[in-house]
């Protein structure tokens, strides 16, 4: 098989409306649903910011609510995807260094954080092929 050889069936998924509005809406499937977790449980998520040292924490955890919602929801809407896919980035940059910081960690902590941390790192490995297949789409129109 060829570099081109997709199915047709999986071809006309990927170039369709609703395949591409699933793919937007299950990258960002974590975000949203954390902003509305973070919206819904507000006190505990503020309890939780504190804990990290985050201060002042009410105002940060809507800082975090807004980023986590107005992110996903430019991707998901195709409305400036691209800055939606860089702000979520940069809240994964962020997260990697406020709550994940490895590479400060003994064992046995270290690990799972390190495990964590990569796992961003391909989040947004992930918003990069989104914005560059959104880019290819508004070209090809």
């Amino acid at each position: 098989m060829g570099r081109n050889d997709t199915p047709r069936v999986i071809a006309a998924f990927l170039d369709s409306g609703i395949g591409w509005f699933l793919a937007r809406l299950v990258l960002t499937f974590v975000f949203w649903s954390a902003g509305l977790a973070h919206l819904i449980g507000f006190q505990h998520s503020a309890a939780e910011l504190k804990t990290l040292g985050l201060e002042p924490a009410g105002f940060l955890n809507v800082v975090l609510i807004v980023t986590l919602l107005v992110g996903s929801l430019l991707i998901v809407l195709d409305r400036w995807l691209w800055l939606g896919c860089g702000i979520l980035s940069g809240f994964l940059v962020v997260a990697i260094v406020l709550a994940h910081p490895f590479w400060t960690m003994e064992e046995p902590a270290r690990t799972p954080h390190f495990h964590v941390a990569m796992e961003h790192v391909s989040l947004i490995g992930g918003f990069m092929v989104c914005a560059i297949a959104a880019r290819l789409r508004d070209l090809r129109r």
